[in-house]
């Protein structure tokens, strides 16, 4: 190949890859503002008690952010609001072992900060960080799992709860429950919680009577 030829292909190629890179971009940009949902006063006025108690200063959004607590990206799709506002009042009430101090957040910042929390949530970012493949719902092995494990895992019961080894650790582990509690107290405990445990930061289970017995077998089996 000449001199010239090669020359050309370099100016050319280049120019042709540009003109892609310009095109991608501008696609690109295009599509940015629908990943996001809609910022309404309550989403602005959350983000301002963000500033304002500064979370940024312990935790990330998007990956910015300080790494000395949890990522809250998707928090409000991995815990109850009701544990989450509990939570942002007393921590402790929640979770004696927790680190996060009082800060004196209020009932209505709290909601304030969830609706901010929930909307950044709901921002797609492509399936990323892919959720976790739980190890046979925490029976661990690879066995088929029962109707009870596939309610535990689709409940998302792992988020706050232990299973041999695998979940949160905002509530109580539940690796040998089934040796800790009956039939009735464990049904009844799914259906209305505050009633079993006073002042309880689980919500109620929202499925079908039959759906939390299956759910109730599955606890009585980890022995």
């Amino acid at each position: 190949m000449s001199n010239k030829a090669a020359r050309n292909l370099f100016i050319f190629g280049s120019l042709f890859f540009f003109v892609i890179f310009l095109a991608l971009t501008f696609d690109t940009m295009g599509k940015l503002d629908k990943r996001a949902p809609v910022i309404t006063e309550e989403v602005n006025a959350g983000k301002m008690v963000w500033h304002k108690y500064d979370c940024i200063g312990c935790h990330t959004i998007l990956g910015n952010g300080s790494y000395f607590a949890p990522e809250l990206m998707k928090i409000t799709e991995k815990k109850p609001k009701g544990y989450l506002k509990q939570f942002l009042i007393d921590p402790k009430s929640t979770n004696a072992r927790a680190t996060m101090p009082k800060l004196g957040i209020t009932s209505e910042e709290a909601d304030k900060l969830l609706a901010f929390l929930d909307w950044t949530s709901k921002i797609d970012t492509n399936g990323w960080p892919p959720k976790p493949i739980l190890a046979t719902a925490a029976g661990v092995g690879g066995k088929e799992l029962s109707e009870g494990q596939r309610l535990y895992q689709s409940l998302g019961c792992s988020g706050c709860h232990i299973i041999n080894g695998i979940g949160g650790t905002t509530g109580p582990e539940l690796t040998y429950i089934g040796s800790k509690r009956n039939r009735d107290w464990l049904f009844g405990h799914f259906k209305d919680p505050d009633k079993f445990v006073p002042k309880s930061a689980m919500p109620k289970v929202e499925a079908a009577d039959a759906d939390i017995e299956k759910l109730t077998e599955y606890m009585l089996s980890l022995k």
